[in-house]
C-alpha cells in the first residue's frame, strides 16, 4: 500500500491488452472431436449440493429432511429426476393404502396397508372372501394373509372372518387411496400447492337434502402419493398459504396424517378416516433468499430441514472436471435440439457462457438463458442454410439481443451525444470528471457516464456532498464519501486542521445516487479542485476506495465500460479516451468485439489501477507525491503549497482581527 510519504514508487497501473478483455477458454475447456458421443450431464459443478442431499437421504430420522436452494436458471424437474437417478432415490416402505368400510361404523373407515402393487387384487380376493360363506373361509384367510403380508389386512380378515358383504355398513367396501405400480418413480413433485394437491382431501355429497361423506370421496395429495419415498415441495406454493406450513410441520412431528373434516364449517358432518402413518423425506425447493428468511422467521425450521443444498449457477473449471461441463453442453442440446457446433462457434459459446457469469474464470449453468441463445442461435444457422453453428451466428445472436434490449439505453446516450447532458470526452478540466454509474430499469441494465464536478473554498476541512443535502444520496454513497474524507483527512490533516471546504456533486442528476464505485472518481475530482491541476475528460473512472487510497471492485463493470465506448464511439474516438477500473475488477471483464478492436487499435484504451496515486498520475499527468513536501512538481506537493498559504493568510491576518475585536470592546 503507497503511504502519504512516498507514492511514486509504487506506481504500476496496467494497461490491458485487448486478449484481457474477455475469457480466454481453450484453457479451460476444449471440444472433443466426438462431441457427439458425450453423455448428458445435468448436475456438472454440484457437488456441494449433491453432497447434502444424499446426507438427508440416507437418515432416517423424521428430522432431516433437506431445503434445494435452486438458482432461477435452473430448471427445477430436470434438477430432481437428474438428483434421483444419480443418487439412486429408493422408495424404503413403500405400500399401497386402502380405505375399507367400518364393520361397524360407517363414518370411520379402517386404513389398510398393502405390499406396493398388490391393492387391486387384494380388493378383488376381499370381494371373493366376502362372497365365500363364513363357514368355508378358513383355508381361504389363511391364503390371503399369505398371499398379501400385512398386519392391518390380517387383522381386518380376522375383523369381517363370520361376516357377509351385507352386514358391513353402507354400499361400498373399498377406495383404494395409492397403488403404486412397479416402474413408478420413488418420489413425487408437488409444484401447485394447495391443501388438496399436498394433502388429499374428503368431498362431500348431498343425497335427498343429506350432506354425507363416503369412501369413493376420498382423494389423496402428493403427501400420500410419495409415502415411503420423497415428497419434493416448492417452497414458494407452500407458503403461499402459511397454514399449509403449519400442517406439514404437524405431520412430520407426528408422522402420521390426519384427515380434515369434509364439509369445513358444516359441524353436521362427522366423517372421519382412520390416519395414515407418514414415513416421507420431504426435500423443499426455493431459493437462498427464502431458506434465510425461514430460518430466520421460523425457529422450527432448522429443525425439521437441516441440510441445505445449495445449487450454484457457476461452474468452474479450475474445480471441477470440465467434462461435466461438456455433458451440461450435451443436455441443452437435447432441449434445444440445435444442430452441431463448429470449433469457432464452440468457443463463441464458452465466451457467452462466461459472461454471464461476469468472470473470466467461470461458465454458466443457467440452463434457461443459454437453451434461449442457443435457440436463436440455431434460427440464424438456419436460415443461413449452415450446416453448423458458427462463431459468427453465435456473435449475430448477442448483437440482436443487445440491440432488443437498447432502446432505452441509447435515448440516454443519445442525449448526451446532443450536449442535452454534458458529458466532456475530449480536453482538460480542473475540478471535473466522468464517473461511471449503471441504470436499472424495466428489467434493463445499462451504463452511462455521470459528470461529477468539485469546487474549492476557505472552510474548516469538511466535504459538502450535495446528493446528501438534497437527500439524493443512499447510505452506500454516503459512506463512500465520509471514506474518502477520511483519506484526504489521513494525509492532509495529520498535524492540523485543513483551512479549505470543498462540494461535491453528480451534475444533472436527478435521482437517488447510491453505492460506493463512484468514490475514486469524487476522491480525484476533489484532488483536482485541492491542486488547480485538470483532469483528462477522455478518461471515465470507476473503483472505490477504502482510507487509505486502495482502489477496491465494483459491479457492473461491462456495462458501465460499453456504456461510455458507445458515446465516444459516436462522437469520434480520438486515441485519448478510456477508462480507469479496480485492478481487482480485471477477471470481470467481458467486452465484446469492438471494444476489443479499439483496444487493440490503441483508439481506446482500458486501465487498471490499485492505489488512487495511480489514477492522479493517469488522470493529471502528474505522480502524487508526497503530502510533507510543497512544490508544484505533484499533485500532493501542489496541495501542501496551497494549505500553507491560506494557513499563512490566516495567521496573517489573526492579529488584526483581534485588535478590531478589542478596540470594539
Amino acid at each position: 500500500m503507497p503511504s502519504n510519504q512516498e507514492t511514486t514508487s509504487s506506481f504500476t497501473y496496467q494497461k490491458l491488452t485487448a486478449e484481457q478483455l474477455t475469457a480466454q477458454v481453450h484453457p479451460m475447456l476444449t471440444q472433443p472431436a466426438s462431441a457427439e458421443n458425450v453423455a448428458a450431464q445435468v448436475l456438472a459443478g454440484q457437488s456441494r449440493a449433491l453432497l447434502a442431499l444424499q446426507h438427508a437421504i440416507q437418515s432416517n430420522s423424521s428430522y432431516s429432511h433437506a431445503f434445494m436452494a435452486l438458482p432461477s436458471g435452473l430448471i427445477a424437474n430436470d434438477v430432481i429426476r437428474a438428483v434421483a437417478k444419480h443418487q439412486q432415490w429408493q422408495a424404503k416402505n413403500q405400500y399401497d393404502w386402502v380405505y375399507l368400510a367400518h364393520p361397524s361404523n360407517p363414518l370411520t373407515p379402517v386404513c389398510v396397508w398393502l405390499p406396493a402393487g398388490s391393492a387391486p387384487e387384494a380388493l378383488h380376493s376381499l370381494w371373493d372372501f366376502l362372497n365365500t360363506a363364513p363357514e368355508q373361509r378358513s383355508e381361504l384367510m389363511q391364503q390371503l394373509k399369505a398371499q398379501f403380508p400385512s398386519s392391518s389386512f390380517s387383522q381386518y380378515l380376522n375383523h369381517i372372518a363370520t361376516k357377509r358383504f351385507d352386514d358391513i355398513p353402507g354400499n361400498e367396501l373399498a377406495n383404494i387411496i395409492v397403488s403404486h405400480t412397479q416402474d413408478a418413480e420413488p418420489w413425487v413433485y408437488c409444484d401447485r400447492v394447495n391443501y388438496a394437491r399436498l394433502f388429499g382431501d374428503i368431498r362431500i355429497q348431498a343425497v335427498e337434502g343429506t350432506v354425507s361423506s363416503a369412501l369413493h370421496l376420498i382423494r389423496p395429495g402428493a403427501l400420500l402419493h410419495a409415502n415411503g419415498g420423497v415428497l419434493v415441495v416448492d417452497a414458494h406454493e407452500l407458503l403461499q398459504e402459511p397454514h399449509l406450513w403449519r400442517q406439514l410441520k404437524h405431520v412430520l412431528r407426528r408422522k402420521r396424517f390426519d384427515w380434515e373434516q369434509p364439509g369445513k364449517g358444516q359441524t353436521a358432518i362427522f366423517y372421519q378416516p382412520e390416519a395414515i402413518p407418514i414415513d416421507v423425506k420431504v426435500i423443499l425447493t426455493g431459493d437462498t433468499y427464502l431458506f434465510s428468511q425461514l430460518a430466520e422467521l421460523d425457529e422450527e425450521f432448522s429443525n425439521f430441514f437441516p441440510f441445505i443444498a445449495d445449487f450454484t449457477a457457476i461452474f468452474k473449471p479450475s474445480e471441477h472436471n470440465s467434462h461435466e461441463y461438456l455433458g451440461f453442453l450435451t443436455y441443452l442440446r437435447d432441449q434445444v435440439r440445435h444442430r452441431p457446433l463448429s470449433a469457432c462457434g464452440f468457443t463463441a459459446l464458452l465466451q457467452y457462457s462466461s459472461s454471464l457469469c461476469e468472470h473470466q474464470g467461470e461458465l454458466s449453468l443457467d440452463a434457461v438463458r443459454l437453451m434461449q441463445f442457443l435457440e436463436q442461435a440455431e434460427t440464424l444457422a438456419n436460415a443461413a442454410n449452415s450446416e453448423y453453428i458458427e462463431a459468427r451466428h453465435i456473435h449475430a445472436t448477442e448483437q440482436e439481443q443487445d440491440y432488443r434490449m437498447a432502446r432505452i439505453a441509447e435515448m440516454n446516450w443519445q442525449s448526451i451525444i446532443e450536449q442535452q447532458v454534458h458529458i466532456d470526452t475530449s480536453g482538460q478540466v480542473v475540478g471535473q470528471i466522468n464517473g461511471l454509474t449503471v441504470v436499472s430499469t424495466a428489467g434493463i441494465e445499462f451504463g452511462e457516464p455521470s459528470r461529477i464536478t468539485a469546487t474549492v473554498h476557505y472552510g474548516d476541512g469538511d466535504i459538502i456532498d450535495i446528493e446528501r443535502k438534497a437527500e439524493l444520496s443512499g447510505s452506500i454513497h454516503t459512506k463512500g464519501v465520509m471514506i474518502l474524507t477520511a483519506y484526504l483527512a489521513h494525509v492532509f490533516a495529520q498535524k492540523e486542521q485543513i483551512p479549505l471546504s470543498a462540494t461535491l456533486v453528480f451534475e444533472q442528476s436527478y435521482h437517488e445516487v447510491d453505492g460506493d464505485s463512484a468514490s475514486l472518481a469524487e476522491l480525484c475530482c476533489l484532488l483536482s479542485a485541492l491542486a488547480n491541476a485538470p483532469i483528462e475528460q477522455g478518461l471515465a473512472v470507476t473503483g472505490a476506495i477504502d482510507q487509505f487510497g486502495n482502489v477496491q471492485a465494483i459491479g457492473g463493470i461491462n456495462e458501465k465500460i460499453q456504456g461510455y465506448f458507445t458515446i465516444c464511439q459516436q462522437r469520434g474516438l480520438t486515441g485519448q479516451q478510456g477508462i480507469i477500473l479496480p485492478y481487482s475488477n480485471r477477471l470481470n471483464l467481458h467486452l465484446p468485439p469492438a471494444i476489443r478492436e479499439a483496444v487493440a487499435n490503441d483508439t481506446f484504451h482500458i486501465y487498471t489501477v490499485k492505489h488512487v496515486s495511480e489514477a492522479v498520475q493517469l488522470l493529471m499527468g502528474m505522480p502524487c507525491g508526497s503530502a510533507q513536501q510543497p512544490d508544484s512538481a505533484s499533485i500532493f506537493g501542489r496541495i501542501q503549497q496551497r494549505l500553507q498559504e491560506v494557513q499563512e493568510l490566516h495567521h496573517h491576518d489573526e492579529p488584526v482581527f483581534f485588535r478590531r475585536w478589542l478596540r470594539k470592546s
